[in-house]
């Protein structure tokens, strides 16, 4: 739940948050610009654009009072938590800066499990093992998958985050670009503090209000937080994980995780393969994909651990996965495709798995926003419509760049590519 996401196939946009991690596209309504007008006097400028909008930040937190109250937070939890609450410029400059920061997948993967995360997974893993059995006793979800979690999260626990979430949260309400989302997760973090699990100074995390070890959001920690002890508070901000460990397990366990299923198995797929079955929505067994010629990395048919899809998040030059539903179970914890495959690559990593075997396109770079977005305008003058041009590679985009392949005679793995915009114009 930690990073900001927008796309697949082979594009992860990176920042932090989890469950703030919707990219949605609402109006904006910040009363002044973030950064400074560049004219004579510019640090003065930037000092009297922060008071005004701390101004109007203020009155807001004066009209969302009633609001809060309404949802059932006393006057007193409302005072203490915005006691020194101010807008924070920083937090919208984050938000804004989201979808630039874009990485392939296999750069990505490449941190995700690199060799550092790997060791010190391990490490976790050993450490922890007693309250991790315990947790996967209870919820049927495996410690490795877990440590995994944690270790992407918040590198088991070193960097969980020191900016203030009700701060954040008020200033992301107050700027309008996803008022309502956030003003639902202020709501929750007052709920939390009026609850007694923790107080406005430890309520630390992201600038995007995740929160503790797995970076919770609010409404999240509500639904899914554990008091794994039973000592009257669901603590995932202390040095102790074993709350936050708990949280995790349960979010997965309620989202449908199946005990004993992979999140998926690296395949090779065979020559004359029609790329078009690939992607989320076809499903076979793997003992029908093992009829089609699909092996795992080790020449053998995958074991029939039901329906599953075949996923190529690079194109046809890079590796291939055999997914499961538990795949799509730690999708509901963060949707970005690349987020899954690290959980699981880590996951199997530090049990003692090897790495991914197959190559990347590692010639290739990711998409800037300006050209995902050109990439879709483009697609949809030719005949082969987008349906939207917001420069995320979702399910839509992805049919129509195969389509669009297949007009050329190309192998249609719907993969967005440099090589695909570049022939397109």
């Amino acid at each position: 739940m930690g990073k900001i996401k927008s796309g697949v196939m082979g594009v992860i946009a990176l920042g932090t948050g989890i469950f703030g991690t919707v990219v949605y596209a609402a109006p904006m309504a910040v009363e002044t610009s973030i950064r400074p007008l560049e004219r004579p006097g510019g640090v003065v400028q930037a000092v009297t654009e922060i008071k005004i909008s701390d101004a109007g930040f203020q009155r807001w937190i004066q009209a969302f009072r009633a609001r809060a109250q309404a949802q059932g937070i006393s006057e007193g939890v409302f005072q203490q938590a915005f006691r020194d609450v101010h807008y924070d410029a920083k937090i919208v400059e984050l938000d804004r800066n989201q979808s630039e920061f874009t990485k392939t997948i296999w750069d990505y993967l490449d941190s995700a499990a690199s060799d550092t995360r790997v060791a010190n997974g391990k490490k976790a893993l050993a450490q922890h093992r007693g309250v991790l059995d315990e947790i996967e006793q209870r919820y049927g979800v495996e410690a490795e998958i877990v440590t995994a979690i944690w270790g992407l999260e918040s590198a088991y626990g070193a960097v969980r985050g020191n900016t203030k979430v009700i701060e954040a949260l008020a200033t992301l309400s107050y700027d309008g670009r996803r008022g309502a989302f956030f003003e639902a997760q202020l709501i929750d973090a007052l709920k939390i503090l009026q609850n007694g699990d923790t107080t406005p100074a430890n309520m630390t995390g992201s600038w995007a209000g995740a929160m503790g070890h797995t970076q919770f959001m609010p409404t999240s920690y509500q639904t899914f937080a554990q008091d794994f002890r039973g000592d009257g508070k669901r603590d995932i901000w202390s040095d102790d994980p074993t709350d936050a460990l708990a949280s995790t397990a349960a979010y997965l366990a309620k989202s449908g995780w199946i005990t004993g299923q992979p999140w998926g198995v690296e395949v090779v797929l065979p020559d004359g393969f029609d790329y078009g079955l690939t992607g989320h929505p076809t499903k076979k067994s793997p003992d029908a994909w093992a009829a089609m010629g699909i092996r795992d990395i080790n020449g053998n048919a995958v074991p029939n651990h039901g329906p599953a899809s075949i996923l190529m998040p690079g194109g046809a030059k890079g590796a291939a996965f055999m997914i499961f539903k538990n795949f799509n179970v730690i999708e509901r914890y963060n949707s970005a495709d690349a987020y899954v495959i690290g959980v699981g690559h880590l996951s199997n990593r530090i049990t003692g798995g090897p790495a991914i075997q197959s190559d990347w396109p590692r010639e290739d770079r990711a998409l800037k926003l300006a050209e995902r977005k050109e990439l879709q305008e483009r697609l949809s003058k030719a005949g082969f419509d987008t349906q939207g041009i917001d420069g995320k590679i979702g399910p839509k985009t992805i049919a129509a760049i195969r389509a669009y392949q297949r007009s050329m005679g190309d192998i249609p793995d719907g993969y967005a590519s440099l090589a695909v915009l570049k022939k397109l114009r």
